[in-house]
């Protein structure tokens, strides 16, 4: 069995010790219930509007799912979930009246007035790129998709927004979350997260499209783009030739040339690549931008041509957003430090600098948490889990009240 193998196997272990005894065991003696009011409340001290408006949605017993949870403090929500032991939460929007309360409200008082500014990442989104894995499978080799990803949608949300409260986290099987708190990305309304989508989103187009990113000669020179392009080319040749091997079989490399907008240079290539079949997608890749080149050159540096290796890049690699995640302020998203049920893994967060280290194999399982406190002689001794929380911990500290200058924000025209 290879390397490979074995990791694949490991994100799914600790499924069969999932259990409503084991998750209220975890609830109870593991989640950190301080900290998670703490951040949710945006304040230390009594409970406010941001947290007694707050829904949470809790999935009970194979599959029952309790809409439109609230709460007025952090320990009536400790007691809940310890209680019911939920197998997922998911956090929604701050509305207008307490959440518990919706159905005796008049119609049209119940409104969403606030939630996190929030991305989903998802693996199955390269399952057309990546050719390691595909559905709920991940492995070392696809998962740098993720850290890729990451670091792209972190510099653009900082550096283009002026956002600074953004905590990442793992999804507990097959992606990442990222959640913005600072307070004016809270108070986006549907069109203000349509606009952060749109400007984040570069790759376009379903199967049938062969060429997915197509920019201007204006886009191309927008800031965004080229600090995008800078960081997919640094990991590029190693995740998506080496890893991937994207040109190592004619089924692969003819998806790539389909998208080269000139088509001698496609057949050319093409002939060249099926009576040497073998060689790697390094010298493939190789071969074709020089080929693009010498045929840009040509034609003058046509812009299609000129641009092709940046822009075929960027489709590969750049970050595949879910958009219908981002733009509605009423869509909920699954809580950090829940148990996943298909791994039974803690979803864990992510500091900004351990993008390059994070290892979704090595995060804790509900089962591997367990079995070390039932080890141990000290109750308050750490566990796996413990690095994570202070992860947290330390993202908790950081939430501010609002200063009084706020950056602007970007033009969102490429």
């Amino acid at each position: 069995m290879s390397d490979r193998e074995d990791e694949k196997m490991a994100v799914d272990d600790g499924t069969d010790e999932i259990s409503t005894i084991t998750l209220g065991q975890y609830y109870q003696r593991l989640f950190p219930f301080t900290d998670y009011f703490q951040w949710l409340n945006y304040s230390t001290d009594a409970a406010t509007r941001e947290f007694t408006h707050r829904e949470f949605s809790f999935t009970i017993n194979d599959g029952v799912y309790l809409r439109y949870q609230s709460f007025k403090d952090g320990p009536e929500l400790q007691r809940e979930v310890v209680r019911l032991a939920p197998s997922k939460i998911d956090i929604g929007a701050v509305f207008t009246a307490a959440p518990k309360h919706a159905k005796s409200l008049q119609p049209g008082v119940f409104k969403p007035v606030s939630k996190e500014l929030v991305f989903d990442i998802d693996m199955t989104d390269y399952d057309e790129v990546r050719t390691c894995c595909s559905g709920g499978d991940i492995c070392d080799k696809c998962w740098p998709f993720m850290t890729v990803a990451m670091h792209v949608v972190d510099q653009a949300l900082r550096e283009d927004f002026g956002f600074t409260q953004l905590m990442w986290a793992y999804s507990g099987r097959r992606g990442v979350h990222c959640w913005v708190c600072d307070e004016r990305a809270r108070k986006l309304d549907d069109p203000g997260r349509r606009a952060v989508a749109g400007y984040l989103g570069m790759v376009r187009g379903g199967a049938e499209q062969s060429k997915k990113v197509t920019l201007s000669q204006r886009s191309g020179k927008h800031p965004h783009v080229i600090r995008s392009a800078k960081i997919v080319e640094d990991y590029f040749e190693e995740l998506v030739l080496v890893g991937q091997e994207i040109l190592l079989t004619r089924e692969r490399w003819t998806k790539v040339l389909a998208a080269l907008p000139d088509e001698e240079v496609r057949k050319q290539l093409d002939a060249k690549w099926a009576k040497n079949p073998d060689r790697s997608s390094v010298d493939k890749w190789s071969e074709m931008v020089d080929a693009v080149d010498r045929r840009a050159g040509k034609r003058n540096t046509a812009y299609g041509l000129a641009t092709f290796e940046r822009d075929m890049m960027l489709q590969l690699a750049y970050p595949r957003l879910d958009e219908n995640v981002t733009t509605h302020l009423n869509h909920l998203l699954k809580s950090p430090f829940c148990i996943h049920p298909k791994t039974g893994r803690v979803c864990t967060p992510i500091a900004p600098d351990q993008f390059d280290t994070f290892n979704p194999f090595t995060v804790p399982s509900l089962g591997q948490l367990l079995r070390e406190l039932n080890e141990s002689q000290d109750a308050a001794a750490p566990t796996s889990l413990t690095p994570h929380v202070d992860v947290f911990k330390k993202f908790v500290s950081t939430l501010r009240p609002p200063q009084d200058v706020k950056p602007a924000l970007p033009s969102l025209e490429f």
